[in-house]
């Protein structure tokens, strides 16, 4: 018995040192499998995000121009995705940029003209017009939570260059969530020229004929290199293509040989409700312009390319306001839509809206469904899963369900403009919902209504028509007006009509004569301004 207890005991040794044993090697395979279904840990995706000044929907030889040339942001456009009715969020650039900065609509945020731009009875003295614009916020407001802000607490590095326009130095981009900033301050066009020697206290040239646009990209491409091993958040917010315009004399003959190639009528401009408006692309200086600006986007995606960032970085482009047609530099047309920068009508809002995202895979090349800039903020956060701060209230939606395949549901678009557009735009409220935009005139307080699928050139008022649709939309207009406590431009008593007549009639002869002819001098082959082309000539560096 004692042999065979001695036995017992030594086969439960032997037993509980191989089930020892084998759980051993078990917790070893399991782990060993569990380290290779771990993936390393991923990192952010990064963010370039390009806005272009006063660019039109149809100023991109993707988007339908015969005349300007855009290879790289058609890249852009053909890598990701084109939503085919992408709005800014005001027809002038400082209320649509601070909307891109918060996520809100005007009204709320309160910039509601260009930040610079006269208010009151100022006004009315000057410009002698039936009412008299409201005063606006001339800062982005303290309390707003900016999506560079909102990216840095969730760990990225903020860059930005180019135009600011948002407020003075203590309302600049580095009190605004961007670590670093070249060239953005209180002006909204650029200072000098496109040529140095400009006049930028936050940029400054580094030798004479310096190329302003160029020069934005190289700092952008810099700040990529730089930081390419963390999340980085590239703002690069061109000047091009604003007035002055100016090009090469290289770019300029290019154009200037294309517009005769494809034939130059003998007029390139009709009346507007107040100015003369530009009705054909050839003007060759413009479109130096544009490519110019063009070149630089090619700059920064091809250092992406060759860093290896290009399939964890977002890219998007967009513009602040429509084409100038009228007023400025009356550069081009957003023909088939009707006006420009400053108007009320799409050619005034309607933009390129442009998202490159390739961590989303088989997204749709084309979106109709209506974006404003308003949407790119909870886009972003959304894209890089960072949460929106609950105290910052946004009015954009995200449109990653849109870039997956999905849908979102319909809401309505507002804008909110109790300004006179220098460009010939009247003081106007609008709500785009459906096909149908409604467009409120603060002058008589008449409306006007569009069905945009039917009728998207905005010829035919239908709101007789369809009374029961006017009355709707402008009762849900209204509401939104109030909700937000926008202000609203109040009469003019002393208001001359004789003497507005007197205006209009000048420009609708000696304007547009003059106009007519800068443009013929534009194609001329003789044309030389400045007998320097803006002091490119001076550059003998790039």
């Amino acid at each position: 018995m004692n042999l065979l207890r001695i036995k017992l005991v030594k086969f439960e040794l032997v037993l509980v040192l191989i089930l020892c044993l084998a759980t051993i090697l078990l917790s070893g395979c399991k782990n060993k499998g569990q380290a290779k279904t771990e993936s390393p840990e991923v990192k952010k995706p990064n963010i370039v995000f390009i806005l272009a000044d006063d660019l039109g929907a149809h100023d991109l030889s993707f988007a339908g121009s015969s005349y300007y040339e855009t290879p790289n942001i058609d890249a852009v456009a053909n890598e990701g995705v084109q939503f085919t009715q992408g709005y800014a969020s005001c027809q002038v650039c400082s209320p649509s940029r601070a909307s891109l900065m918060t996520g809100q609509d005007p009204a709320r945020h309160g910039i509601t003209d260009w930040i610079g731009a006269a208010t009151g009875q100022k006004w009315g003295d000057y410009y002698n017009t039936k009412v008299m614009p409201p005063e606006y916020v001339h800062a982005l407001p303290e309390e707003s939570i900016t999506i560079a802000e909102a990216l840095k607490q969730n760990g990225y590095k903020t860059f930005f260059a180019g135009k600011w326009h948002l407020g003075d130095v203590p309302y600049g981009p580095e009190n605004n969530g961007f670590d670093i900033n070249k060239g953005g301050w209180e002006v909204g066009g650029p200072k000098g020229g496109y040529y140095a020697p400009w006049r930028n206290p936050k940029l400054d040239y580094k030798h004479e004929g310096e190329n302003l646009t160029k020069r934005l990209a190289l700092e952008t491409a810099e700040f990529i290199t730089a930081n390419k091993d963390e999340p980085f958040f590239a703002y690069l917010s061109f000047y091009a293509v604003h007035g002055p315009i100016e090009t090469t004399e290289a770019k300029w003959k290019k154009y200037r040989d294309k517009a005769e190639a494809q034939g130059i009528p003998d007029s390139g401009f009709k009346m507007e409700a107040r100015l003369p408006i530009r009705t054909v692309q050839d003007n060759p200086v413009y479109a130096g312009l544009v490519e110019s600006m063009d070149d630089a986007v090619g700059i920064v995606l091809n250092k992406l390319k060759e860093l290896g960032l290009e399939e964890n970085t977002i890219v998007m482009f967009t513009s602040d306001n429509g084409g100038v047609a009228s007023g400025d530099a009356f550069s081009t047309t957003n023909h088939p839509l009707r006006g420009g920068k400053g108007y009320q009508w799409e050619g005034g809002i309607r933009e390129p809206y442009l998202i490159k995202a390739p961590m989303i895979k088989n997204a749709p090349k084309q979106i109709d469904y209506p974006a404003s800039g308003i949407d790119f903020y909870p886009t972003l956060l959304d894209l890089v899963g960072a949460e929106k701060d609950p105290n910052h209230i946004v009015d954009g939606v995200s449109l990653v369900p849109l870039l997956k395949g999905e849908t979102l549901k319909e809401r309505p678009l507002f804008w909110h403009y109790p300004h006179y557009g220098n460009q010939g735009g009247d003081p106007v409220s609008i709500i785009r919902k459906g096909d149908y935009k409604l467009i409120h005139f603060w002058e008589d307080r008449h409306d006007e209504l569009y069905n945009l699928s039917t009728d998207p050139g905005e010829t035919n008022d239908i709101s007789k028509d369809e009374q029961e649709v006017t009355q709707r939309l402008r009762a849900e207009l209204d509401a939104y007006l109030e909700s937000v406590n926008a202000r609203v431009p109040e009469v003019y008593a002393k208001y001359d009509d004789t003497k507005a007549k007197a205006k209009y009639n000048e420009r609708r002869t000696k304007m547009k004569q003059r106009l007519e002819k800068q443009r013929k001098d534009f194609l001329s082959k003789d044309f030389n301004p400045n007998n320097n082309w803006y002091d490119s000539s001076l550059n003998t560096k790039d």
